[in-house]
């Protein structure tokens, strides 16, 4: 039985006033949740965050990172400057930094791998297009990135990776896949996984991240191959966010 992950994504958001309302709201409420909670901030935020929620089951991720570890990058982040501030987890492959930044497959394979080697978890994000959902490619396009990762580090890595089932179309747009349609498309990922070793693809956690919120993530929850949520807007509230980790 694979146990329930709810990860917030607060994209860029925020203030410190915010961080600290946000946070002591939520751990108020973490003494009634068993799911696994994630909460992945912006990097000005991590200090504050590592501080707040020191002694907690809150954990903390990031939200990017740069491949290299150090070096001339000037406004980049790398995995031990993440690591420094006791975050175990980063997002990566979100949609928003694949469209609005041009991250490829490869670039995103290979943040994967540097995050690995630094023992920093990744929540891999993979989904697709309005216009590729409605010509029929949703399984060709998660495949390729699915299988762009698999090529880069093997099966064997997908013990420490998550997975994050975001169709673009319903990012921030209010718009949801049904249940069935998220479920069919995670057992769709699922049965990828399972091509290379059945037992990594039935351990591997795959979350839905697609304008989950209070009202539908029970439903979400309860299909078979969804095993959490990735969530953006309702993570900015610690009553929804909340109510959608106690929703698994």
């Amino acid at each position: 039985m694979r146990q329930t992950i709810v990860a917030g994504n607060w994209k860029m958001n925020g203030s410190k006033e915010m961080v600290n309302t946000l946070i002591l709201g939520i751990l108020q409420g973490m003494p009634y949740i068993e799911s696994q909670v994630i909460v992945c901030v912006p990097y000005p935020y991590l200090s504050q965050v590592e501080s707040l929620t020191t002694h907690s089951q809150l954990q903390v991720g990031a939200q990017n990172l740069n491949a290299n570890p150090f070096g001339a990058f000037t406004g980049e982040v790398s995995a031990n400057m993440i690591k420094d501030f006791g975050a175990k987890y980063v997002i990566i492959g979100h949609s928003e930094r694949r469209t609005l930044y041009g991250e490829s497959d490869t670039i995103i394979a290979e943040k994967v791998k540097i995050a690995l080697e630094n023992d920093l978890t990744p929540l891999f994000c993979i989904g697709e297009l309005l216009e590729e959902r409605k010509t029929g490619k949703t399984e060709t396009v998660v495949a390729r990135q699915v299988n762009a990762v698999i090529d880069k580090v093997g099966i064997e890595s997908f013990k420490n990776i998550i997975i994050a089932y975001e169709p673009v179309w319903a990012i921030g747009t209010g718009v949801t896949a049904t249940p069935q349609q998220a479920q069919t498309t995670h057992a769709y990922i699922r049965s990828l996984l399972a091509q290379n070793d059945v037992n990594i693809a039935q351990s591997v956690h795959i979350l839905y991240g697609g304008s989950m919120n209070p009202n539908n993530a029970k439903e979400l929850i309860a299909c078979e191959d969804i095993d959490g949520g990735l969530i953006g807007g309702a993570s900015l509230k610690s009553d929804d966010f909340l109510s959608i980790c106690k929703a698994g």
